[in-house]
């Protein structure tokens, strides 16, 4: 009877296990299992929160839109946000958007917002908007960017003063052997080491930076900032948090890092170390675009 029973509450265990899918699981660095509430209070206590994201991933954008709301409700009015999907050139016009002084048609028109902008970034700038909380927009122009991938670090030397204001100071400081920028190197093909390759890994450094510069500038004391950006420019400690700790070794950064797994129960052991906390979604997860 009691083996039966056993038997019984096993197979009961087993179905639960199989019948759960979670739509994420979030891991600290070294892959243990925690809870958004310990996310939130570590972001809560941070001066940048860099919230790597998957761009096509509707778990990512839906758990941006609920962590800006849980950090508003703790953090009012020190809280700031801004992301990698708004060029610095557009902060007047995402500046005047949060301000009310221009309608939301008028921004989709001028700040050449992303194909997902309606799905995945509209919420956040609405909810910036309705409580006024500063956005600011980070990235380099992508024509600077396209730019040095295609004539190198002389070409940004040659802009004129007023496009230098888009970017981060120059020169820009790029260490090629950090792992990110040598994986890029890397699948760059045969020629990775040759001079187009180190001018698109320049180029990914270029970005990296310029958010980071736009944080720093725009960072008071006391408030957090949390950004919004692709999870390959801030995994590893690298990307943006390097730049971060270059021009502030005094700020607290709490990083996220996105990654899929076929059982988000059972992520690859590539998620450890990742970042401070991983958000990881099933890869079966619908995609935005």
């Amino acid at each position: 009877m009691t083996r039966l029973l056993l038997l019984f509450l096993a197979t009961i265990s087993l179905f639960a296990m199989t019948a759960d899918k979670p739509a994420y699981v979030l891991y600290n660095r070294t892959g243990q299992p925690v809870s958004y509430a310990g996310l939130l209070n570590a972001a809560a206590g941070a001066d940048v929160v860099l919230f790597g994201e998957l761009h096509n991933n509707p778990i990512c954008h839906w758990l941006q839109l609920e962590l800006s709301r849980d950090l508003f409700a703790r953090r009012t009015p020190h809280l700031i946000i801004g992301g990698e999907m708004f060029e610095a050139d557009n902060q007047l016009v995402v500046s005047e958007f949060i301000e009310q002084k221009i309608t939301p048609a008028q921004l989709k028109t001028e700040a050449r917002v992303w194909p997902n902008y309606d799905t995945d970034y509209e919420p956040i700038l609405s909810f910036c908007r309705q409580h006024n909380i500063p956005f600011i927009a980070t990235n380099v122009p992508r024509r600077y960017a396209s730019l040095l991938a295609r004539q190198g670090p002389e070409a940004l030397n040659a802009l004129s003063a007023e496009a230098r204001r888009y970017m981060a100071p120059l020169p820009l400081e790029v260490d090629l052997k950090l792992p990110g920028y040598a994986g890029m190197l890397a699948m760059s093909g045969p020629h990775g080491s040759g001079m187009r390759g180190e001018n698109m890994a320049r180029a990914q450094a270029l970005k990296d930076a310029t958010m980071a510069y736009f944080i720093v500038q725009n960072l008071k004391k006391g408030q957090t900032f949390l950004h919004l950006n692709g999870s390959y420019h801030s995994e590893h400690n690298e990307g943006i948090g390097w730049y971060l700790r270059r021009q502030r070794p005094d700020l607290k950064i709490v990083s996220i890092a996105t990654q899929e797994a076929a059982d988000p129960a059972r992520p690859d052991s590539t998620a450890r170390n990742l970042a401070d906390f991983v958000l990881t979604v099933p890869s079966s997860m619908t995609k935005t675009h």
